[in-house]
């Protein structure tokens, strides 16, 4: 799986545009097998980050922005002392997009640091 992972993290979002269409259920299913503890639920992609403090809660919300602002792409965040959930999902679309899951996969990757 880890290859897979890797191979998302290599990739770069792309812009956006309303017309184009949502993943389909197929195209969901076969790229939510690439993401570890990730769900999805009604055209968002979630996952629950635990930390011990504050602090590296902090730390990982801004690294999800360094992220989010490199890519173009940003994500629902709620975080709270010791938890962050990330969602995303394309709202430009009102569905999932390929983006959606390079960074999904791309905000893995820091937290396994």
């Amino acid at each position: 799986m880890e290859t897979v992972v890797d191979d998302l993290t290599a990739r770069r979002c792309k812009p956006c545009e309303g017309a184009m269409p949502p993943l389909s259920s197929t195209e969901v299913a076969e790229l939510m097998q690439q993401l570890e503890g990730w769900e999805f639920l009604d055209n968002v992609i979630r996952k629950d980050y635990q930390f011990k403090n504050y602090y590296q809660t902090m730390a990982f919300v801004n690294a999800i922005a360094w992220i989010s602002h490199r890519e173009d792409h940003h994500p629902d965040l709620t975080v709270g002392y010791n938890r962050c959930r990330v969602e995303y999902t394309t709202h430009a679309i009102s569905g999932l997009s390929e983006n959606d899951f390079i960074c999904a996969a791309k905000i893995d990757t820091i937290f396994a640091i």
